[in-house]
C-alpha cells in the first residue's frame, strides 16, 4: 500500500513539475516576444526621429554628428530615469540611428563610429557595463548595415575602432574588456578581427646559421 502511495505521489510530483516548467516556458516566451516588440518600437522611434531631424536641418553632413550625440544622450538619460535598460536598449538605438541617417543619404561609416563612441562614453559616465554596451551597440550598427545593404566590413571596422578609442579615454581596463568582448562579435564578419584589432607579434624564429 505504501509503495503504491509513494508511486502515486511521485507521479503527481512529476506532473506538477511539468506544469511549472510549461508555465515558466510560456511566461518567458511571452516576455521575449514583448522584448522584441519593445526593441522594434525603439528602432522605429529613433529611425524616424533622426531622419526627420536631419531633413529639417537640410545639412546631413554638418548636423549628423550633433544629432547622433543628442540621441545617444537622450537614450542614456531615459535609462537613468527608469533605472535599467541601457544594455537592452543600446542595440536598438544604434540600429535606429544608422537606419535614420541612411534614409536621408548620410554617411553611415561616420555614424557607426560616432554612435559607438557616444554609447561607450555614456555608459562609463553612469557606471554601466561598458563592454556589454559596446558589444550591443556594435551589434546594432552591423545589423542595421546589413539590412540597408551597406558595406558591413567597413562599418564593423570603424565601429570596433570607435569602441576601442572611446574605451581608451576611460582606462586600460576598459580597453581590455572592450577588446575581449568585441573579438567574439566580429567573428562572423570576414577578416574584421584581424583588421580592427591589434595582432600579436609573431615569435622570433631562431636562425639556423651558425654564429661566426
Amino acid at each position: 500500500m505504501s509503495n503504491e502511495a509513494e508511486s502515486t505521489g511521485n507521479a503527481g510530483a512529476g506532473m506538477s513539475i511539468g506544469k511549472v516548467g510549461t508555465a515558466v516556458k510560456d511566461g518567458v516566451t511571452s516576455s521575449l516576444k514583448g522584448i522584441n516588440e519593445i526593441e522594434a518600437e525603439i528602432v522605429s522611434l529613433v529611425r524616424s526621429t533622426v531622419s526627420d531631424a536631419l531633413k529639417a536641418t537640410g545639412s546631413v553632413a554638418d548636423e549628423a554628428v550633433g544629432i547622433i550625440k543628442d540621441v545617444v544622450k537622450g537614450a542614456i538619460q531615459a535609462t537613468e530615469e527608469v533605472g535599467t535598460g541601457l544594455v537592452l536598449s543600446t542595440k536598438s538605438v544604434a540600429k535606429g540611428i544608422v537606419m535614420g541617417v541612411s534614409d536621408v543619404g548620410g554617411d553611415i561609416i561616420t555614424v557607426a563610429s560616432q554612435t559607438v563612441k557616444g554609447a561607450v562614453k555614456g555608459a562609463a559616465e553612469i557606471g554601466a557595463d561598458v563592454a556589454m554596451v559596446a558589444r550591443r551597440t556594435v551589434d546594432g550598427v552591423i545589423e542595421a548595415t546589413k539590412e540597408i545593404g551597406g558595406n558591413v566590413e567597413d562599418v564593423a571596422k570603424v565601429a570596433v575602432g570607435g569602441a576601442i578609442d572611446a574605451a581608451g579615454s576611460i582606462g586600460n581596463t576598459a580597453v581590455k574588456t572592450v577588446k575581449d568582448m568585441l573579438v567574439g562579435v566580429v567573428e562572423g564578419v570576414k577578416d574584421i578581427a584581424g583588421a580592427a584589432l591589434p595582432k600579436p607579434r609573431p615569435a622570433s624564429i631562431p636562425s639556423d646559421k651558425p654564429t661566426t
